[in-house]
């Protein structure tokens, strides 16, 4: 979410867009921990929860509207941790 405070950059600005879309869509509220894990981010999840989350990060992973690198890896990150959890 830090990335989508920088407004400067076209492709961050896209992709944030699309993410905020999708949270919407999904009614995903977000609290912003910088120093929480993925896996403490997945095992603090809400079990009504996982199913939105888990759906949302397997749209930002496959979405070709999204370009960011870093925000595909997170999606990633954060689908291994729903699965480990």
């Amino acid at each position: 979410m830090k990335k989508c405070e920088n407004l400067d950059e076209t492709t961050v600005m896209g992709s944030c867009q699309v993410l905020l879309n999708m949270m919407k869509e999904k009614d995903v509220k977000l609290e912003d921990d910088p120093n929480q894990t993925y896996l403490g981010m997945a095992e603090n999840l809400e079990p009504k929860d996982v199913s939105k989350v888990l759906a949302m990060a397997l749209k930002v992973r496959e979405s070709g509207d999204i370009k960011d690198v870093d925000l595909k890896n997170a999606a990633s990150r954060i689908i291994r941790a729903i699965e480990m959890s």
